[in-house]
């Protein structure tokens, strides 16, 4: 005989059935989503990973269109129905790794009181995040001293924390314009020596080795220079460039 619904398992509310992983989830939405729109969706995320490979090597105007759906292999024509130029879909790229890279540091430290620790935490997430994905590092790296970084995402962030321990009487930047250029060189800098870190092995090491130049820890070395940068004494920097990091960061979306 069936079970009465008082014979059912209790303490079970009753209700549609949830996909037990976050992978499952995605499978049911991507079942539910139609063919030319995932089609369509796919189709940009190659043209996106093509077009950053490539421009992260020779920067945007050392890259053709046919260059990149070549390599993302899609047809030409395909490149037009997802982005009206080049220019289009490198500001897409500009979005995708420095809006949203710093709107997700931003969300990360944003109950950090301290602006010291903000920066710090912020150098340290970069560096890190160059180290996991050198691809993303190469990009920031052409891209880090150009005008269009100073006006969005990594840059505008690093100069508001600036300003605000300036305000707060934590930071000394008697040249704001220096201190922030200072700063974000010390960035790029530690992101290529550790770019060029895996060749240095062996006897190629030897001459740095022997002025002192060793390879560990560039990260907290980095950002022990930048906080020393922004006027804090050594042994405070160095304690700052050491703290356990709020994380993680999501890994960056085509």
């Amino acid at each position: 005989m069936p079970k009465s619904p008082a014979a059912r398992s209790p303490g079970r509310p009753r209700g549609p059935a949830k996909p037990a992983t976050k992978t499952a989830a995605k499978a049911t939405v991507a079942e539910r989503e139609p063919r030319g729109a995932r089609r369509k969706r796919e189709t940009r995320g190659k043209l996106l990973e093509a077009a950053f490979r490539l421009m992260a090597e020779r920067g945007m105007e050392g890259v053709a269109i046919n260059e990149i759906t070549e390599a993302a292999d899609v047809g030409f024509g395909s490149f037009y129905n997802h982005f009206e130029s080049k220019e289009a879909i490198y500001d897409a790229l500009m979005d995708s790794v420095f809006e949203e890279f710093a709107r997700a540091l931003d969300a990360l430290i944003k109950d950090v009181d301290d602006p010291a620790r903000a920066v710090a935490f912020s150098v340290r997430h970069a560096l890190q995040r160059a180290r996991r994905e050198p691809v993303w590092g190469k990009f920031l790296l052409r891209e880090g001293f150009s005008a269009r970084v100073l006006s969005r995402g990594l840059g505008q962030f690093l100069l508001r924390d600036i300003m605000r321990g300036v305000a707060a009487g934590r930071f000394k930047a008697p040249d704001l314009l220096m201190s922030f250029v200072a700063v974000g060189s010390t960035v790029l800098g530690a992101i290529a020596v550790e770019q060029q870190s895996s060749s240095l092995h062996g006897p190629q090491a030897m001459p740095l080795k022997k002025l002192g130049l060793d390879l560990e820890g560039i990260a907290e070395r980095a950002t022990t220079t930048a906080m020393t940068i922004l006027g804090l004494p050594q042994k405070e920097a160095e304690s700052i460039a050491r703290l356990p990091l709020p994380g993680p960061m999501p890994a960056r979306q085509a």
